[in-house]
């Protein structure tokens, strides 16, 4: 396994966001009805709500996995605990477009956020043989079934507000040799392709993945980052579903763009707070790591002119894949999730 790689097992597994758009639209989409006839969000009972839209444009679910575990421990009288995973519940955190039906879940998202005033934040992870058989591997069946999947997210977006990070560890990974060769030419291909697809929608910003700082070679990757449409994108993002600090990613992150003509660059401090884990296998510390806690708050107030934003892009309480006794990737956690909090000032 490649030690600094950057996904830390993602979700295979993205059937809440599926069940999520269903439910949204079965409902009316953006409906924000609580049955009981109040203009008040329908929620998973956590009282979750939004952030103020100065500090963090992006939609918070207040039916996503941590809000539905602080409802069920308010009910079973652990407050102590549910006032910790509320400390994940009322962040924005993205949504990862699942496989199946594409474009009904992202038009359940991204309605639901523009009923609500801000912009959903999504990740779009399907390329073909995604993470060269890890922990979660998968992803479309072939490049024609790839570009069909993405037409279907930008038909479900439209016009409304929409921030994407596009295939994360897709580019890495065609560096570091984990994806064989004879696939490179057709994954260029389908990242250039999803690029100038997403740029066309009205109200949509697309930041391609670019590693971490563990990667200590930015001249690796930028010329792929060209190869990949970096020009028609916003920029990049780093560090996602990693634990890198949020001052060496933005350093990285500033190496990089200026080899790429000066783009702009989003940042995952998801669980960043405390650094990455340098104990125990080098090729297995990107997984589930003991001790690590939240990081910066999603914010589009940032310590650096080229840093778009703070995003929560890996989901903290989601399992990176089955080592340490955690359950497969992506899967809901709540003893992690309960420690990721309490380790959090």
């Amino acid at each position: 396994m490649y030690g600094s790689r950057g996904a830390g097992g993602f979700a295979g597994r993205r059937m809440s966001a599926v069940v999520l758009g269903a439910a949204l639209l079965i409902t009316g989409c953006s409906s924000s009805d609580g049955g009981d006839g109040s203009d008040e969000p329908a929620d998973a009972g956590a009282g979750i709500t939004q952030q103020p839209k100065e500090k963090a444009p992006f939609w918070v679910n207040p039916d996503g996995t941590a809000a539905q575990q602080v409802a069920e421990l308010e009910k079973s009288g652990k407050k102590q605990e549910a006032e910790e995973i509320r400390k994940i519940a009322e962040q924005p955190t993205a949504e990862w477009v699942g496989p199946d039906d594409p474009q009904q879940q992202t038009r359940g998202l991204t309605e639901a956020a523009e009923k609500a005033g801000r912009t959903a934040l999504l990740v779009l992870y399907n390329i073909p043989h995604r993470d060269c058989g890890q922990y979660s591997q998968g992803g479309a069946a072939d490049g024609n079934a790839y570009r069909d999947w993405v037409d279907g997210v930008a038909a479900g977006i439209g016009d409304r507000p929409a921030t994407i990070v596009l295939e994360p560890d897709a580019l890495l990974h065609l560096v570091d040799g984990c994806t064989p060769e004879q696939f490179h030419e057709e994954r260029y291909d389908l990242l250039k392709g999803a690029v100038t697809k997403l740029k066309s929608l009205k109200n949509t910003k697309v930041y391609l993945d670019a590693g971490n700082a563990g990667w200590q070679n930015p001249d690796q990757i930028f010329e792929p980052l060209n190869r990949a449409g970096i020009a028609q994108a916003d920029g990049f993002s780093v560090n996602v579903s990693n634990f890198y600090s949020t001052e060496d990613s933005i350093a990285y992150g500033k190496k990089l763009s200026a080899k790429v003509g000066g783009k702009h660059f989003v940042i995952d401090t998801s669980r960043n707070g405390k650094g990455p884990y340098t104990e125990g296998k080098p090729d297995e510390r990107w997984c589930n790591p003991p001790g690590r806690s939240l990081g910066e708050t999603p914010t589009t107030k940032t310590a650096d002119p080229l840093v778009d934003a703070y995003l929560w892009v890996k989901r903290p309480g989601e399992s990176d894949g089955e080592c340490k006794g955690g359950p497969k990737a992506g899967e809901w956690w709540a003893d992690y999730a309960l420690k990721l909090a309490k380790a959090t000032g």
